[in-house]
């Protein structure tokens, strides 16, 4: 079967940031995402769990969306625009689709 070149993002972010992120991923063209909920995790503040949150705005999602290469540097601009000036970690990696005309 056939494969096809594309770019995995990931992006974790604040979840009451999660519809900026996901509206300027559309800007950018992105037509299609998955949100996941984030259970914990330690960083730069240090150790912490979503465990006992009662609010929406200490809990962390991570957005998912697989692309085609040319259109990595859109949604790198337009994701870093939402995440500079909050938590938020941003990665790239290199996949395969079997269905390009969906991405």
């Amino acid at each position: 079967m056939q494969t096809h070149k594309a770019k995995r993002v990931a992006i974790i972010i604040e979840q009451v940031m999660q519809s900026r992120l996901t509206d300027a991923m559309e800007k950018a063209g992105v037509t299609g995402w998955t949100v996941l909920p984030v259970l914990g995790g330690s960083g730069d503040s240090g150790t912490w769990s979503r465990e006992g949150q009662v609010s929406r705005g200490t809990g962390m999602v991570q957005v998912l969306c697989v692309i085609k290469p040319e259109r990595l540097d859109g949604l790198l601009d337009a994701a870093f625009a939402v995440v500079e000036r909050h938590i938020g970690i941003v990665t790239v990696s290199d996949c395969e689709v079997l269905r390009a005309e969906r991405f």
